[in-house]
């Protein structure tokens, strides 16, 4: 991506300048964000999607006793006639290749902030009640359309004993009526609510993680704690997590000398400054962290679907065709430094040219030229994700962004 090129997406701007006065800092209407939209999944097909069980979906409706939410899979849904509900389909790019491809459109912004694409369909003058997120969004009109009204007010407090986080005041500041193919951008704490002017209001949300300090410090401590495990040795199978060295911690506790006490139920301080003395010989260093997010960014949703395929890389010896080897749309790539990353695991390689080629591009061009440069290392790896659906083999006459799992 050329990221200093004006995008139609972002109204003309290039994706320096959106994340230089804008990301985290403003929000942003974009009309025609994509001219003429037409998203490959309907209403009904949101419809069909929130009844299947891999499915996270959820209700939403407001009657005369307040704000209700219900969670899924759902056998049935509120009449189309019946106004005011919302039901929304959740990570809807691990089910269909196409709204995979259109979360991707965002990745001028890194995919360690990249988290999923959620579907709205709401009967009219359906919504879920004015809130703000803790993450940025991008909101893009997908069919019908929605009232959105927006406030950057200080005010947070929620209603209390609530199933679903609705502002207790909502001070609106700006007011926009989006129509298919127009988008808004909401930074982080920004309060908005989103009100269905037509049936079948479909809204697509981008939405993008954003950890808090106490997850990032638990995923460093758990990272830590392979330091110790250096002693088990890392040859036991392809995806074995190899140990980053750590420091021998080996010696027994002794306190010669100790007193005798008359609180025995009392922990000792020589117990206690040997704990924090071991704890502090841990080193968190930028490896043991880029091992952490590497693997904790890339580990699969419970949900997550793979079809297994065959070793069907092409052989060394030329073949009339060229084909890709696309990740499926499920699989999760990343790379820093000497360490390779793919849904969950270190990966058997080391990031090479082709393989951050296949991480940033998630394709790779497959000609025997490539196959004959393959080391040996990059080729068993390429055949295993492969075999595992992690990776597809698509012919030059197929669709590129093939995909595992059935399709929404």
């Amino acid at each position: 991506m050329y990221i200093d090129q004006p995008l139609t997406l972002l109204g003309g701007l290039t994706p320096t300048e959106f994340m230089s006065e804008y990301w985290q800092r403003q929000p942003l209407l974009i009309r025609q964000a994509i001219p003429g939209y037409q998203p490959n999944l309907s209403p009904a097909d949101i419809r069909k999607l929130v009844k299947r069980e891999e499915v996270e979906s959820r209700l939403i409706w407001q009657d005369d006793a307040g704000w209700n939410m219900k969670k899924g899979p759902f056998g049935k849904l509120p009449s189309a006639r019946q106004p005011g509900w919302t039901v929304l389909a959740q990570g809807v790019d691990l089910h269909d290749d196409g709204m995979a491809g259109l979360m991707r459109r965002f990745r001028f912004i890194s995919d360690a902030r990249l988290d999923d694409l959620m579907i709205s369909v709401a009967a009219k003058g359906g919504g879920v009640g004015p809130h703000f997120d803790s993450y940025d969004v991008f909101l893009l009109q997908g069919s019908g359309t929605r009232r959105w009204r927006i406030s950057r007010q200080t005010d947070l407090e929620l209603i209390p004993d609530l199933p679903c986080k609705i502002l207790r005041r909502f001070d609106v500041e700006q007011e926009f009526v989006l129509e298919p193919g127009d988008m808004l951008y909401l930074p982080p704490h920004v309060a908005h609510d989103g009100i269905a002017e037509t049936q079948d209001c479909m809204t697509i949300s981008i939405g993008f993680r954003a950890p808090d300090e106490g997850a990032l410090a638990y995923g460093m401590l758990h990272a830590a704690s392979d330091q110790l495990m250096a002693n088990l040795g890392n040859d036991d199978g392809l995806y074995a997590r190899p140990v980053i060295p750590g420091p021998v911690l080996d010696a027994t506790y002794k306190d010669p000398g100790a007193p005798a006490t008359e609180a025995p139920a009392e922990l000792p301080d020589a117990m206690l400054d040997a704990a924090l003395a071991a704890a502090r010989k841990l080193r968190y260093r930028r490896r043991l962290a880029a091992r952490f997010l590497g693997q904790w960014l890339t580990e699969l949703p419970e949900n997550a679907y793979f079809v297994p395929g065959d070793e069907v890389l092409p052989a060394h010896e030329p073949i009339p065709t060229v084909g890709r080897l696309v990740l499926d749309r499920c699989t999760r790539m990343m790379y820093r430094d000497k360490e390779l990353y793919i849904n969950g695991e270190v990966a058997p390689v080391k990031p090479g040219s082709r393989m951050r080629r296949l991480a940033n591009e998630r394709f790779l061009v497959c000609s025997p030229e490539l196959v004959r440069k393959l080391k040996k290392k990059e080729e068993a790896a390429l055949r295993e994700w492969l075999a595992e659906g992690w990776l597809h083999y698509v012919e030059e006459n197929e669709e590129a962004g093939r995909g595992g799992g059935p399709q929404a």
